[in-house]
């Protein structure tokens, strides 16, 4: 049994079967894909009293600055601790050091720039953490609505 193969039809049938066990109202989790694989999560309906149960809210919890970090560097990445300052205008010092501790980010290597500096990227807990299979699944600049981002009412021009 060990070290044989096993075809991936098999294992896909087996996940299947899974998820449509774990799929009834008898059970407070399910089987979801996420960051690239499987997970056994919480359902919708149950995650309130698990949380308040867990604390999993103030432990999850990102503050402003490291979102916006966090943003830079998924959309960015590969890329420096100076390229995250430089469009952030602040140093990102802290916000870095947090989202290493939570292992949202990960150091991708070392930049052929002067001084060698980190590359950070975005790690599979990042995945998990935003519910996303790969990073294709971000939203992008066009799916943001324009109108919110407008002074003022346009006018229609008649020529």
């Amino acid at each position: 049994m060990f070290e044989s193969e096993v075809p991936k039809e098999h294992i896909l049938d087996a996940i299947l079967a899974l998820q449509e066990k774990y799929g009834h109202d008898d059970f407070s989790f399910a089987l979801e894909h996420l960051g690239g694989g499987y997970q056994f999560l919480t359902k919708p309906a149950f995650q309130s009293s698990i949380s308040i149960l867990l604390r999993q809210q103030s432990q999850k919890r990102l503050s402003t600055a490291q979102l916006e970090t966090l943003s830079i560097i998924a959309y960015k990445q590969p890329v420096t601790k100076t390229e995250v300052e430089q469009i952030r205008g602040v140093s990102c010092d802290y916000s870095i050091q947090k989202l290493l501790e939570k292992e949202l980010i990960v150091i991708k290597g070392k930049s052929d720039s002067v001084g060698k500096p980190m590359l950070y990227g975005t790690s599979d807990k990042f995945m998990e953490y935003f519910g996303i299979n790969n990073l294709g699944d971000l939203p992008q600049p066009k799916d943001f609505s324009s109108e919110t981002n407008q002074i003022g009412e346009e006018k229609d021009q008649l020529s």
